[in-house]
């Protein structure tokens, strides 16, 4: 079993490949506003590292957001395509639930317009629920940081967090209709100007 796993809903192009959950192959690296530039050449040269054909993937597995309004499109526009194409299953995971594995954190994404996507896990369970919240608003206790913490006065921590996507294959949503696949925003498109 061949597994296609893709992030670009924030600032990392996220690819994985997995054969029979181990993972073989991954690229993982900051590229805010750049993914949709550097995703193919990318997703080549890792399947042409491991001599995987397109058609040899049976799953794909992609962030449905939060994150970037753009990014989260670019990973899931390739990904529906693929999928239809190919008759090839899609599953869907959370950003943040992603980013948390199975660790104890809160995670934080910028949102824009100061705010910030936030959820927090303990031992990789739900503990608060991905939200928006303006900064002003969280309430930071002693707590393990994932994402762009300089928001709140904190370091920005961002762990390769690819194996992560089969740390909670149990988590995945599989998407029964593909042309039915929408980007979780958690927030009105309105709210993307800086007020």
């Amino acid at each position: 079993m061949i597994t296609l796993c893709m992030d670009t809903s924030n600032i990392y192009l996220g690819l994985g490949l997995f054969k029979d959950d181990i993972l073989i192959g991954q690229c993982f690296y900051p590229c805010f506003k750049k993914q949709s530039e550097e995703i193919f050449p990318e997703l080549i040269k890792l399947l042409d590292s491991y001599n995987i054909k397109p058609l040899d993937i049976d799953e794909v597995v992609i962030t449905r957001g939060p994150g970037s309004y753009t990014g989260i499109r670019i990973a899931m526009t390739i990904a529906k395509v693929f999928c239809k194409l190919g008759n090839k299953k899609l599953y869907t995971v959370n950003s943040l639930r992603l980013y948390a594995g199975k660790d104890d954190a809160r995670i934080i994404i910028d949102a824009r317009g100061k705010r910030i996507y936030t959820a927090k896990y303990k031992n990789g369970k739900e503990i608060e629920a991905p939200c928006i919240k303006e900064i002003k608003d969280l309430i930071i206790e002693d707590e393990r940081i994932i994402g762009d913490g300089e928001l709140i006065g904190k370091e920005n921590y961002w762990p390769n967090y690819i194996e992560n996507f089969i740390l909670i294959r149990d988590e995945w949503k599989l998407e029964e209709n593909i042309d039915l696949v929408v980007p979780e925003y958690l927030k009105e498109s309105d709210s993307y100007m800086v007020k």
